[in-house]
């Protein structure tokens, strides 16, 4: 990266961190299960709800629950359950169609990350009808109070639930929307291990991977606070602990509850610290080839941090003594490089590949161009990259 632009992304990260202490973070009030939910809406005289959630999550009927509960409870619930696992733009404006049809008050968001983006995406575009979700792409776009907005994650890896941010697909040029402000907070947020029962193996371990690849973006990040450092930390411990206890045996129950802990932990995190070029490269590939977005994170992981090189080995290094596979007094370059093959280790255990299928060679250029759009100036990493540096990843994991 050429100094004049290197100089430029640093002082706008510093500007974001010296602001973190005047911005209005929260973090969504937690209920215990869907039937508190009820009793909410009640004492808020809402009598009108979309849930948004995809046809797998509702085939397997783990709406069910909710939908009885609102139905005895005689609120109308009109229900959006088109999500792809890359929400689109048509996604939401489906949905949105839904939720000014039935007269509606409120949105639960119900699934992974990608129903939940779609519900805020959906309220972004109730409380601001004249703008596409075009123009809210970026930071601090949306700044209008939003319809009361509900997380259920299904899943335990995106966070979705305690983050600022949206990620929407363009339906027509498949480029990908972040849009992050503080009214895309969930207001509240359920986190119930029962919904996350019958989450197929190779799900619980990507969207694990993904939770993890937040907690250690936000971790090495150069604006952490004491809080989401601590967050992080956790987060990667609880994850370490327990996402093969939660891969090889479903039905445990410990070990689904300590995930989604972790990956609340792990949004609460990165909300704040942001994330990096995993997350840039990420969601270029997951608009272009459609590859869903934990796996892309799992592949990427290993590759990014190793390229960060000395730049992030003092952190990895913390990391890696907080999961115990390090001393304090060992050198933080064999700390890090003992975290980074713990990553891989975790990969060939959870059965994730090493590389993606799909990825065209004629396209990286582009895909590391819109990667590179995405992360700078905004992501805070430890070691800045231009496109040309960031080709280097999608060659990587290309199969």
């Amino acid at each position: 990266m050429n100094p004049i632009k290197k100089i430029y992304c640093r002082t706008y990260q510093t500007v974001l961190r010296l602001a973190l202490p005047f911005l209005p973070y929260r973090k969504p009030e937690m209920l215990d299960g869907v039937s508190a939910l009820v009793p909410l809406f009640k004492k808020k005289n809402i009598r009108r709800v979309l849930l948004v959630t995809d046809k797998s999550i509702r085939g397997f009927g783990l709406t069910a629950p909710l939908e009885e509960a609102l139905k005895k409870g005689h609120i109308y619930c009109a229900v959006y359950d088109k999500t792809v696992a890359n929400p689109t733009t048509e996604n939401v404006e489906e949905a949105r169609t839904k939720y000014l049809a039935g007269g509606c008050q409120a949105i639960i968001g119900f699934g992974g990350g990608s129903s939940i983006d779609c519900a805020k995406a959906v309220g972004a575009r109730i409380a601001k009808p004249r703008q596409s979700l075009a123009q809210m792409e970026g930071i601090l776009k949306v700044h209008r109070r939003l319809p009361l907005l509900i997380a259920i994650p299904t899943t335990a890896g995106t966070g979705s639930e305690t983050t600022l941010a949206a990620v929407i697909t363009d339906s027509e040029t498949r480029h990908k929307y972040p849009i992050n402000d503080f009214p895309l907070i969930p207001r509240y947020a359920v986190l119930d291990p029962e919904v996350t029962r019958s989450l197929p193996p190779q799900l619980t371990a990507t969207t694990g991977m993904d939770a993890l690849t937040h907690a250690v973006e936000a971790y090495i990040g150069r604006s952490t606070t004491g809080e989401t450092r601590a967050d992080a930390i956790r987060a990667v411990q609880l994850i370490f602990e327990n996402i093969f206890d939660a891969y090889e045996d479903g039905g445990n129950m410990t070990a689904r509850r300590n995930m989604l802990r972790a990956a609340y932990l792990a949004g609460s995190a990165f909300t704040k610290s942001y994330v990096g070029y995993v997350h840039a490269v990420a969601h270029s590939l997951g608009g272009k080839y459609n590859v869903p977005h934990g796996l892309a994170n799992a592949v990427l992981l290993p590759y990014v941090l190793e390229a960060y090189g000395k730049t992030a080995h003092r952190k990895l290094h913390d990391l890696a003594v907080a999961i115990g596979i390090s001393s304090r007094t060992e050198i933080d370059w064999s700390g890090a490089s003992k975290f980074i093959q713990a990553v891989r280790e975790m990969q060939k255990r959870l059965g994730i590949p090493e590389k993606l299928r799909g990825i065209q060679a004629k396209d990286i250029p582009e895909l590391a161009r819109t990667a590179e759009r995405e992360g700078n100036p905004l992501y805070p990493v430890p070691k800045l990259m231009d496109a040309k540096e960031l080709e280097a990843f999608c060659y990587a994991v290309m199969e």
